[in-house]
């Protein structure tokens, strides 16, 4: 399997394309701002078609680039429909104006091919596998999605702003909810093997195991308590 990714824009996004080899179709993963280039050049390198792009949320960090991606390759988009209005609205979804600089770098609005996505669905695409979970918490219509283990990796698991290494994604912004958070990381994360690799929506690679004994928030929800709110610093937009 090929998993390449890279941070993209003003807030570091991880923007992923995952595909079973080089020279095949792949899915791209959260095309955010400015990601275009790097989609593209990422694209050549492979030698990658894409099929799909896929989304963990709706945030502008995490959408900017779909419609130049979507449009460029004619593939559809597939978010979670409580998510969906981000895409036209970023500025609703936070609460808040993210600047007029920023604003005039974006392509505000859906691509022409938008699906819908729900929890337990299993989205075949590219000859692979993704395991849908609906993780309400950073946003109402946050997912995550899992791959199941492979002859030559382990289980991987895009975590969007669920879960980061060390720490999990922030509560204060419309739509979120530090005890639906609390819920997602229990349903979601706590039932994975601990040999799992989590690729998140912002920061470097770790794995359930690692987020299991040291992230303050994990640990606290596996032993049943309700993690407080400050024992680490959250990322996210």
């Amino acid at each position: 399997m090929l998993i390449a990714g890279f941070p993209a824009g003003a807030w570091g996004t991880n923007c992923y394309l995952v595909a079973p080899a080089a020279g095949e179709e792949c899915v791209i993963i959260d095309p955010g701002h400015q990601a275009t280039q790097g989609v593209e050049e990422t694209l050549r390198k492979h030698r990658l078609k894409p099929v799909a792009v896929v989304l963990t949320h709706g945030h502008i960090d995490h959408v900017a680039s779909v419609v130049p991606v979507c449009g460029a390759h004619d593939v559809p988009a597939w978010i979670h429909p409580e998510d969906r209005f981000m895409m036209s609205d970023p500025e609703k979804a936070l609460g808040r104006s993210i600047g007029m600089p920023l604003m005039g770098e974006l392509t505000v609005g859906e691509p022409d091919d938008v699906r819908e996505l729900t929890d337990g669905a299993v989205l075949k695409l590219a000859g692979m596998e993704f395991s849908v979970a609906h993780a309400p918490g950073h946003t109402k219509g946050s997912v995550t999605f899992r791959m199941p283990e492979a002859a030559d990796v382990p289980p991987v698991f895009f975590s969007g702003d669920l879960l980061f290494a060390g720490s999990i994604g922030r509560t204060d912004l419309p739509g979120g909810s530090h005890a639906e958070m609390l819920q997602s990381l229990a349903r979601v994360c706590l039932p994975l093997d601990d040999s799992t690799v989590v690729l998140s929506g912002h920061g470097s690679q770790t794995t359930i195991g690692r987020e299991r004994a040291t992230n303050p928030y994990l640990r606290e929800v596996a032993a049943g308590l309700g993690a407080d709110p400050t024992a680490a610093p959250r990322r996210g937009m």
